[in-house]
Parts: C-alpha cells; structure tokens; sequence
C-alpha cells in the first residue's frame, strides 16, 4: 500500500497538490489485480513511508487502522476507462493472476505553484506559451516548400529521416 504523495514528498513537493489519472489499456479486472483504493482515505493525510524489500510503501500500521475504517473499492477498468487519483489516497494492486495483462498509462499532474523545493529525477514545472488557435496554420505557411514536400513524403512513408 502507498500514497503517491508519499514518493512526491520525498521528492522535495511541499503540498499534496497532485492527482493521477490512470488510463486502462488492458480490462482492469479482480482477476488481473486492478488498482484498489481505500475510499475516502485521503482525508487522512500523508503517511510516512519507508522502504520495505526494497519497495517503498506507507507504513502498515497506519494502513492497517484504516482498512476497517475505508470502504476497500476494486477499480475495475474498460479499455479507455480513466481513474483519477488524489495523491494521498491509500492504494495498491494485487499480482496478476489471470491470463490478461493489465497495461495502463498513468499521467501525474502537480499543481503549477508547487514546483519541488529540490532537483530530482522527474522535471521541474515548465510554463506553457499560449499560442494562438491558428498556430499551426501559421507555423505551416512559414515552412519552406521544399521542408513541406520533406514533410509529406515522411507521412506518407513512415520514413523519419526523410526531413534530414
């Protein structure tokens, strides 16, 4: 069991300003472990958490004061299906037992002000220039002819050195 918030603390993240989403590319099923999560169990707080064979998890005592306390929810998955997670809701997955895989694509957003106190091995908060609804348009009548021919003959063959 853990909090995401407990990997991001550790990471310099002051606030728990953060949510995952999780996007199922395999059925998530009981069968082939689906992510299960302890409703409500945010509210709780961070949870220290501590290395445990070589995994780091939140601490079992508190874990285990709050399984009676949170109804335990299955989040079982249709390929395309999205789960949002806030960053200290307790929650882990059990061995894939079944047949099936379980992929998923998991995007974690923290908020803009909350940028790591330290340096780390995820990136820092970049700011995004807006641009204009036309941008592309733009951009495209900038290029040059010979750059569009490039461009269009890489997509119609695949071939990603033909712009070189």
């Amino acid at each position: 069991w853990h909090q995401d918030y407990g990997y991001w603390y550790k990471n310099g993240c002051l606030y728990p300003l953060m949510l995952s989403a999780m996007i199922a590319i395999d059925r998530a099923t009981i069968e082939n472990g689906c992510l299960q999560v302890l409703k409500g169990s945010h509210k709780i707080g961070r949870i220290n958490h501590s290395s445990t064979a070589g995994q780091l998890g939140a601490d079992m005592q508190r874990v285990e004061a709050a399984i009676p306390r949170h109804e335990l929810v299955y989040c079982k998955l249709e390929q395309g299906d999205v789960f949002f997670l806030h960053c200290n809701t307790l929650h882990h997955s059990s061995a894939n037992v079944s047949d099936y895989p379980r992929w998923s694509y998991i995007i974690a957003y923290n908020a803009a002000r909350n940028d790591p106190l330290w340096d780390h091995h995820h990136a820092r908060y970049t700011p995004l220039n807006r641009v204009s609804q036309n941008a592309i348009k733009e951009r495209a009548g900038e290029m040059s002819l010979s750059k569009r021919r490039n461009f269009n003959k890489q997509e119609e063959t695949g071939d990603r050195e033909a712009d070189s």
